[in-house]
Order: C-alpha cells, then sequence, then structure tokens
C-alpha cells in the first residue's frame, strides 16, 4: 500500500517516442553522480560543457529551472539541489535562466565553466503560496489573515519539537519555551480567550488534525502557515478559536534520485545560575541572622565543619544534543517519493534527565490520467527519563538546587538510618532547611516514558470535469504509551516520612481515525473566477488506559526487580477509556473579478459528542472582501505596484471539554445498614459531582481589517492587521455553597464568561532587487505585535467579603482576574522603601505596630488616616503580565560560499513574579544570595535587616520576629520585576564547500555550519530568564515558578548532498 502511489506513476509511464520526437530533456551520468543534462538531437557539435547552480534571493536551490542556451535548442532542468550541466555549442554561449514565478535571466559564459545565478522574485507573483486548509492559494490572493513561516529560518534552530522553533516568526504568535529534554513550549495565536480550557493553537500535518509534540521530527517539514483571523481558519470550525498552524511535510520532486544527509551535535547549558553563598559565607550570614534574632545559633553554624557544597554544580551539568538526518527523494513527472529516518538525542543539563527520539517517514505520490494518489506516514519512538516526579515528593529543582544550605554535604554517615540506608544529606534541627536533597532523589527514584506513534494518511483524487476535483483523504493517528515510576529505599528531605519502596506502571492507548470528502472547483468565465471546496469531515477519537501499582519491591545486590509482580505490598489498579466523535460539513467559496475585487466565504458545522444532545451541533461562518487598488485604471503608484485592503468577520468554536463532562455521576458504596437482628448492608449512592447540563462551545466572534503593499519596485513587502476578537460563553467555575456537598470542589463548570482581545500586527520583508558587485547580498523580515486582552463578563461569582457587592473577579495566588482588566493582572500589597528610623515608624504605623528600622514600609490603601493595620484588603494593582508588544527580526546575509542567519526576539512592557528569588530571600529554612547587603544602621540600604523568619517551636514566643516574617510576605510588589527583553535567539554561519572541492570528492554538495542559540539576553529581570510559562493554567502567565529556562545551545553540523 506504502508504494502504491509510486507504482501506478510508474504504469504511467510511456515508451520513448523516438527519434522523430520533438526536443526532450534526459538525465545522464556526467561523474560519479547525477545531475541533469541535454542530450540535443539536433546539434551534436558540443563543445563546451557548463555546470552551476540556480538559488533564490535567500540561497535556496531552486529545481525545475529551464537552463536554454540561446539560439539553440539546447535545454537543462536544474535537480532538486539546483544544479544543471548544459552542452553548448561554443565558450561564447549565452544562458537564458527562466522559472514561473521568478524573473527570466541572461548570463554570459564567455570565459567560464561555471555559471552561478541567483534569480529574482517576480513582482507578478511576489507571495507566496499559502495552505489554508483543504486548498491552497497566492498569499496576495487572501482576504483573511495568514502568515507564511520560513522553513530555512526553523531549520537553523536545534529544536525537539516545531513549536520551539517558532519564536519570532510570525507576528500574532507568541511561543514560550522550555529546556527541559522532550518538554514543549507553550503557545499562543492573537492574546489568551480561555481561562480554564486549553489555549494551544490546532496544528493540522498532512490533513491529519493533531499536535506538534516531540515525535514529529522538524527536519520533514516542508511549509508552515499561521491561520489568524476567521476568514482564515473558519474552515476548521469547534476547534479554530485559538488559531490553526498547518504544517506540510516534504514531497519528493522528479528528477533523479537525491540523497540528503545532515549530522549535527550541540553542547548545551544553562545560560545562567543564582550566584548563592558559600559554606563560610553562610555560617557568617547565618550566625548575624540567629544573632539578630536572639536565637542560639543553629549546632552546624557553631560547629561549621568546613563543609562547602554547591548544590547547583551537583544538579546541573552541560548537556548534549546530537540529531542525525537522512532523506531519499526522487521520481519522475507522474510518481513521486521522499522517504526520511532521522535519531534525535538530548542529554539534558540536569543529571539523569535524557530524552531519545528516532522516526522514520514516507511520502509517496502518483498519477495516471486523472487519477493522483498518495500516502504520508509517520512513525516514531520516544523515550525520556526524569527522576522529579512524584507528586508531592518531587519538589521542584530549580528551588532545590539554589535553596539547599551548602554546609550540608551529599551524603554523610552522621545520615544512615533504617529510612535512609543511603545516608544521603538532608535537613535537620543542627541545619534548617526543608529543601530537597534532589541529587539523591535522583538516584533514588526513577520515571521513565516511551512513547511509540503511527500518524498517517492515504489519500486519492479524481479529476471529474477540468474544473471539478473530488478528493478522498483517511487519516490515522495512533500511539502506545508506557510510563513507569521507580522508587527505591531513602528520603531526601527533612521530616520526610519513610515511603516503602515502589513501582507504578501505566499503559495507554490513543486513537483517532479520520474520514474526508471534499469536491475542490476551479472555474473562470471571462473576468470571474470562483474557486472553493465543499467537503464532509468524520473524525473519532478514543483513549484507554491501563494502570498498576505495587509497594515493597524485592532486591538482590542492591537492585530492584522492576516488574510489579516482584513487588510483595499493597497493590493498586486503575483503568480509563473514552471515545468522543466530530461530524462536520464545511465549504468555502472564492470569487475574483478581474483581480481587483475578491470575496470569501466560509462555513464549517461541527457535531460533537462531547456536549449533551441539545447542544452538539455548532455553525461557523465567515465572511471576508478585498479590493486591490493597485489594479483599477485611476491607481498611479509607481513606488507601490501591489496594493490590497481586506476586511474578515467571522465565528470560531473551541471545545474546552472532557467526555461526559455534562453528567453527573453517581458513586455506589455498600453504605447503609438498616434491620434489626440481623442486619443487611444496604447499596447507597451518592452524586459526586454537581454539572451543568447546558454546556455549549465557547465562541469566538472576530473582526480583521488589514493591507498587503509592495513598495520600491516590490523590494519591500507590507502586512498590515488591526483586530478585534470577542469570545463568549467562556467556561468558568460556578461556586456553589458547602451545604450542598461542595467543600473542595471549584464548583460547577458553566458558560458564562467573556474575553476581548484586540491588537495591530505588523509583518515587513526586505529584500534588495540585485545583488552587489562583490557577490554580497541579503534580506531582513521583521514582525511587531500589540496585543491587549479585557476580561468582559464573569458572570455570578457571588459576594466580595471585603466590599460587600457582587464578586466580579477569579483571585490565583497573587494575581486577580477580574471584568475590565487583563487576565492574571497582578494584586498585591504596595511597598514605599524601607523604615530608616524610628521616627519615620512612628508617623506611619499602626498602634500595634511591630515594625523597626530596616523592615519594609507597606502602602496603606484601605484605612489610611485610622488604624494603619495593613492586611490583605490593601491590596491593588501592581502590573500586568502581558507585553506592550512582541518582535522579531530575522536577517540573512549570502557572500560567495559562505551564508549567515541571525534571529533576534524581543518583549517589552511586561512584568514578572519572581517567586524564586521570594523563595531565596524569604530569610528562612534557605541558602542566601551572594552579593545582597542587609541593611544596617550603620550601612542603610534597600535590601531589609537581616533576621529569621521562621517561627520557634513555641506557640506564642515573644521572640519570634514578626517584622522579619512581614518582610518576606508573598503578596506584595517586592517580587514584582520588570520582564522587558531582548534576546539574540540564533546565528547561525555557514560555508558551501565549492564545486572544484566537490568534484574531486565525487560529492554534489556538502555544506558546514557552527551555531549558537540563546547566545545573550537583554534584560533587568534577575530571574533565570524572562521567558517564563507560567502558572496554574491560563490564571496565573507572569508567574515564575522555577520552570526549566531555555537553554544555551552551541552546536557544530554537516549537510551532505549524494
Amino acid at each position: 500500500m506504502i508504494h502504491f502511489a509510486v507504482l501506478l506513476g510508474l504504469l504511467s509511464t510511456g515508451p520513448s517516442t523516438g527519434s522523430s520526437a520533438p526536443l526532450k530533456a534526459s538525465l545522464v551520468n556526467t561523474s560519479s553522480y547525477s545531475v541533469p543534462r541535454v542530450v540535443n538531437s539536433v546539434s551534436v557539435q558540443q563543445t563546451t560543457v557548463l555546470t552551476g547552480i540556480v538559488t533564490d534571493q535567500n540561497g535556496n536551490p531552486i529545481q525545475g529551472v529551464s537552463v536554454t542556451e540561446k539560439g539553440t535548442n539546447s535545454v537543462a532542468i536544474t535537480a532538486a539541489d539546483g544544479r544543471y550541466s548544459i552542452s553548448v555549442q561554443n565558450d561564447t554561449a549565452t544562458l537564458i535562466f527562466s522559472y514561473v514565478g521568478y524573473r527570466s535571466l541572461e548570463a554570459s559564459a564567455a570565459g567560464r565553466q561555471t555559471v552561478d545565478v541567483v534569480l529574482q522574485t517576480d513582482a507578478s507573483d511576489l507571495d507566496e503560496v499559502v495552505v489554508i486548509g483543504y486548498q491552497s492559494i497566492r498569499k496576495k490572493d487572501l482576504t483573511g489573515a495568514a502568515s507564511v513561516v520560513s522553513v530555512k529560518n526553523t531549520e537553523a534552530k536545534v529544536a525537539r519539537s516545531l513549536p520551539e522553533a517558532l519564536q519570532g516568526q510570525s507576528s500574532g504568535l507568541v511561543v514560550r519555551n522550555s529546556g527541559g529534554p522532550g518538554q514543549g513550549a507553550v503557545v499562543n495565536i492573537r492574546g489568551l480567550s480561555t481561562l480554564y480550557g486549553n489555549a494551544s493553537p490546532l496544528y493540522v500535518i498532512d490533513g491529519m488534525l493533531s499536535d506538534p509534540n516531540v515525535t514529529i521530527n522538524t527536519n520533514d517539514i516542508e511549509s508552515i502557515q499561521v491561520l489568524k483571523d476567521a476568514s482564515a481558519a473558519a474552515i476548521y470550525g469547534a476547534r479554530s478559536a485559538n488559531g490553526v498552524i498547518i504544517i506540510t511535510t516534504k514531497k519528493g520532486k522528479s528528477g533523479p534520485m537525491l540523497v540528503n544527509a545532515s549530522a549535527r551535535y550541540s553542547v548545551t547549558n544553562l545560560p545562567k545560575m543564582y550566584d548563592m553563598m558559600n559554606g563560610p559565607e553562610y555560617v557568617a550570614m547565618n550566625s548575624q541572622a540567629y544573632a539578630n534574632a536572639g536565637y542560639t545559633p543553629q549546632a552546624s553554624v557553631a560547629n561549621y565543619d568546613g563543609t562547602d557544597v554547591n548544590w547547583a554544580d551537583e544538579l546541573f551539568r552541560t548537556g548534549g544534543i546530537q540529531d542525525y538526518n537522512v532523506s531519499i527523494s526522487g521520481g519522475a513527472e507522474k510518481s513521486k517519493y521522499y522517504m526520511s529516518g532521522s535519531y534525535f538525542k538530548d542529554v539534558g543539563t540536569m543529571i539523569e534527565r535524557k530524552f531519545d527520539r528516532a522516526a522514520f517517514r514516507i511520502n509517496t505520490e502518483g498519477s495516471r490520467g486523472r487519477v493522483r494518489v498518495g500516502e504520508n506516514i509517520l512513525i516514531s519512538s520516544s523515550y525520556g527519563r526524569s527522576p522529579f516526579s512524584g507528586g508531592a515528593f518531587g519538589g521542584n529543582p530549580f528551588y532545590d538546587a539554589f535553596n539547599m544550605l551548602p554546609i550540608i554535604p551529599i551524603k554523610g554517615q552522621e545520615f544512615v538510618s533504617e529510612a535512609n540506608p543511603g545516608g544521603w544529606g538532608i535537613g535537620s534541627n543542627n541545619a534548617r532547611t526543608y529543601s530537597r536533597n534532589q541529587v539523591a532523589q535522583a538516584y533514588i527514584t526513577n520515571s521513565s516514558y516511551n512513547y511509540v506513534k503511527i500518524m498517517g494518511n492515504l489519500y486519492g483524487e479524481v479529476d471529474i470535469l477540468d474544473w471539478l476535483t473530488y478528493r478522498v483523504n483517511a487519516g490515522l493517528e495512533t500511539s502506545f504509551d508506557k510510563n513507569t515510576a521507580l522508587r527505591g529505599k531513602g528520603i531526601w528531605y527533612w521530616n520526610q516520612i519513610d515511603p516503602p519502596t515502589r513501582i507504578d506502571e501505566e499503559r495507554s492507548q490513543f486513537l483517532s481515525y479520520l474520514f474526508e470528502h471534499t469536491l475542490n472547483f476551479n472555474k473562470t468565465i471571462d473576468k470571474h473566477q470562483f474557486n472553493g471546496v465543499l467537503g464532509y469531515t468524520q473524525q473519532t477519537i478514543g483513549r484507554t488506559g491501563i494502570g498498576a501499582g505495587k509497594t515493597n519491591l524485592l532486591s538482590s545486590a542492591d537492585e530492584y526487580f522492576t516488574t510489579i509482580n516482584s513487588a510483595t505490598g499493597e497493590s493498586i489498579a486503575s483503568g480509563s477509556r473514552g471515545r468522543n466523535f466530530i461530524d462536520s460539513w464545511l465549504g468555502r467559496l472564492n470569487y475574483t473579478y478581474d483581480d481587483r475585487y475578491l470575496a470569501t466565504f466560509t462555513f464549517r458545522s461541527d457535531k460533537d459528542s462531547r456536549f449533551a444532545k441539545t447542544y452538539r451541533s455548532g455553525f461557523f461562518p465567515s465572511g471576508a472582501l478585498a479590493w486591490r487598488l493597485s489594479n483599477e485604471d485611476f491607481y498611479n503608484v509607481s513606488w507601490m505596484p501591489d496594493f490590497k485592503l481586506r476586511g474578515s468577520y467571522g465565528v470560531l468554536g473551541a471545545v474546552n471539554l472532557s467526555n461526559y463532562q455534562y453528567v453527573g455521576f453517581i458513586n455506589q458504596a455498600p453504605r447503609a445498614v438498616f434491620g434489626s437482628g440481623v442486619q443487611e448492608t444496604q447499596v447507597g449512592g451518592a452524586q459526586v459531582t454537581l454539572v451543568d447540563p447546558n454546556l455549549r462551545w465557547e465562541e469566538k466572534a472576530t473582526l480583521n481589517l488589514g493591507f498587503d503593499a509592495a513598495l520600491f519596485n516590490s523590494q519591500f513587502t507590507l502586512s498590515v492587521d488591526a483586530f478585534r476578537a470577542v469570545t463568549s460563553d467562556v467556561l468558568l467555575f460556578l461556586p456553589i455553597p458547602g451545604y450542598l456537598g461542595s467543600v473542595g470542589s471549584p464548583g460547577i463548570m458553566t458558560n458564562i464568561g467573556s474575553i476581548e482581545n484586540k491588537g495591530l500586527e505588523f509583518e515587513l520583508s526586505y529584500r534588495p532587487a540585485s545583488t552587489r558587485e562583490n557577490g554580497f547580498r541579503w534580506d531582513i523580515s521583521g514582525n511587531l505585535s500589540f496585543i491587549r486582552n479585557e476580561v468582559l463578563s464573569l458572570g455570578n461569582l457571588g459576594i466580595d467579603p471585603v466590599t460587600g457587592l457582587p464578586r466580579n473577579y477569579i483571585q490565583s495566588g497573587n494575581t486577580r482576574t477580574q471584568v475590565g482588566r487583563s487576565i492574571g493582572e497582578y494584586y498585591v500589597i504596595l511597598t514605599d522603601g524601607l523604615f530608616q528610623n524610628q521616627a519615620e515608624i512612628d508617623a506611619h504605623r499602626a498602634q500595634a505596630g511591630i515594625a523597626k528600622p530596616g523592615d519594609v514600609r507597606y502602602v496603606n490603601l484601605l484605612d489610611r488616616g485610622t488604624n494603619n493595620d495593613i492586611t490583605p484588603d490593601d491590596r491593588t494593582y501592581a502590573g500586568s503580565p502581558w507585553p506592550v508588544f512582541t518582535s522579531g527580526v530575522i536577517w540573512n546575509a549570502y557572500y560567495k560560499n559562505f551564508t549567515f542567519n541571525m534571529q533576534l526576539y524581543g518583549v517589552v512592557g511586561t512584568k514578572l513574579y519572581n517567586d524564586l528569588r521570594r523563595d531565596f530571600d524569604g530569610m528562612g529554612y534557605s541558602n542566601y544570595r551572594r552579593g545582597i547587603v542587609p541593611w544596617t544602621v550603620e550601612n542603610p540600604t534597600d535590601f531589609p535587616r537581616l533576621g529569621v523568619s521562621y517561627t520557634s517551636n513555641t506557640p506564642g514566643d515573644p521572640s519570634v520576629d514578626q517584622g522579619i516574617i512581614s518582610n518576606v510576605r508573598g503578596d506584595t510588589d517586592r517580587w514584582l520585576e520588570n520582564g522587558s527583553y531582548l534576546r539574540l535567539s540564533n546565528v547561525q554561519l555557514g560555508y558551501t564547500m565549492p564545486q572544484s572541492i566537490l568534484k574531486r570528492l565525487h560529492i554534489p554538495s556538502l555544506q558546514v555550519y557552527v551555531s549558537g542559540q540563546n547566545l545573550f539576553t537583554i534584560t533587568n529581570y534577575t530571574g533565570l530568564d524572562p521567558d517564563v510559562v507560567g502558572a496554574n493554567a491560563n490564571l496565573e502567565p507572569g508567574v515564575d515558578v522555577g520552570a526549566w529556562p531555555p537553554n544555551r545551545i552551541f552546536s557544530f553540523g554537516i549537510s551532505l548532498g549524494l
């Protein structure tokens, strides 16, 4: 079945027509590698062979370019690597290079054997072809908002998954990355439109609705489109509210077999570490803190034995990434193939952390007459390991690595006990810290996963009429996942309850079927052009899972038997199963009159089984209009040869429900006993969830206005968009009284919210029309996005205990999401420096105040002028996690055999909550940051006075310094920082070996390169990295809780064509 497409194409290849046939080009072997060459059936007086490479303005090879000797019938066609070879009649010949979409070029061969040329984009076809869902059209004919991402720029980055490489590549696209092996990125398109649901865009990979997880090899990607407004995305209906990213993988091209191989090795490290105190510095600082508090110093401090452990050095390391790829492609006019294999290995920058992926892909297509068939198939296997899991036992290595006391050793005989046979160093009464010994945990525990994925589709097309095509597409995605967790004997933090050894194993399968039937039409009548698609799709998605666990593992020679049956203790088993169906009708009509007036109408009707029957169906329409002024007779703007206005409006949908969430469940258990004498237990029932049976879609109404322009001989291209999107029926938890049995429950999920996102987007590119005489050429592109969100409604959330009015906000940690404001703004107590003397305290403090000189001065907002008590009611808004704007800039340069790529990314105007710094500066059970200078009378600074923030074991102990505890409270703006930054996200320098060397090596192409990723970041943020992923789903987007920061990566690679 896999090779059916190729076989069909081969069967359709007819025999040669003989010597009387017109001129034809044939591919022959001119050396030990294949290049195109023409045998001229008219002239046999070949005296000179010319070779060369044809590239575009970006240095990319162009396949299919016609190379003709002027005045003759000698013709050659460039291969996939842009190379050609042509026999000419004399050494003064002139070659003509021509290809659709590019300006024809004439080049003299006088005195030359190699003629390399660069073709310039034709102004009449300046924009790229865009895949917009079930269709492909020229970008210049778009009526909606969509961006084309350069695959060349994404390939320049080391990425475990596609989203990592997308940062800075498109306007309206915000990507927050992680540096952990196998970890993905957080992606938002045009803001955030849901509070508790999935905010990620829909990914369509070769027509399969999926996700871009780490099983996809980014080197297989041919094109990437980002659909942002309703006109572009409505064809995907109920799953398009967060935007759509369409990915097309590589296909074979006509020509000789082309083999490409590449290898890249990267060295990774954390770009930044917190600089914490060493052992002697900690002893000195902690001794002073205890003395200031009037406490007896800790025994380990008073009797310091010289132990000095840098826990960050013990936990973090230099990592490495290996990335190997090989592909084979080629074919004839009617049968093409592309096959690839890859291996990716990431040894993380943290001990005992790694990720491996092996993948194989085959894409083929063939045609015979009016019939075309093809398939795209991916098989991949991923393996990952991480010791840092296990719920409450896991901790956070980025807190523990810097919080752990340097005076505690990694191991020690004094720590050996029945619970801790390994003698791992932990906190105690002598050295107080609850920080986890993450080195111990790395060796005591082991958590791993293995994912095997198969994804593909088989399609067939029939040209019913010249203007009408029927297409059937059958897609399948399935994964077999295994997760294993092992916990050996030992403890890794103070007062940890001795847990039994344990093994847990979970196995699950995901299965998705997709069937699509579509009719595509394209008809031109005089000046009227009609094209579009009408179709029906059906998708079934199922998940099953089973898990088991058991305690008390058997061991031999310090090794555990890692099968569940080998354990002897308590066993636990679980299982789950779910399936949902989505039936859809879809359609799009594009109409163009005289290449001046354009209109697009799109709809999708979805029916989803995750809703109750009354609300399963949703209809999502859109309409768009565009006017190409540059084609009007009255238009006479020579410096702007192409100018188009466009506008669209439509409704998109989102499904943020799991199966049966509209159904209230009843648990049955033998809880009731009746009768006298012989009593019998009766089965009872209790409703364990309260639900809203009327749950429905979240709907997003989007208005988009924009224009596209080509400027100054089409050297500049500019796209500008303004949008406003209002999401209604946003799912929220409606609070319910505890007497209904809802204690501990977030409430009933229901559709009561409304959120607005609006913004401006700019995309500008510049490609000089000519190359300098010395061969230097370059191009630059950039994007700029201004996006705001505002909560319009939160429904009835009860009564505010402070104001007594209806509550119109959701509190999450130190953030508040309130009607009239943005999602997740910081709601904290304001600070006003430090008290410098007692007089300042007396003028400010409450009657029973506890402040001392050197304490934080808080701003009293609620009852200023009365008692001056500082309470949580004094909180106010202190900043937003949302940037004023984001921007990306990409610069490419080419000089002779050298290529250069540089990518910058910037975020301006955001505030971040540095929870790690709050923990380090808490003056509690942790180490201190090096360089802090606490306030003293002799040396007043802006850092509060030194003390101890934890309480003694005696209730009401008057020696407890409540002022210190107040200084380090978390609900203040002391922990807010400017999160703006400018990052050099990628630099790559490549060198292509010259033909004179390659011919001797019998290699068609060879490129070597070096690159650096995340080389530097200009920022005032003191955390590990300002590119934070947030916390608590979507409610705390700017809170830095110690997520794995993006790594700095240095790479060396080689790319080889055979």
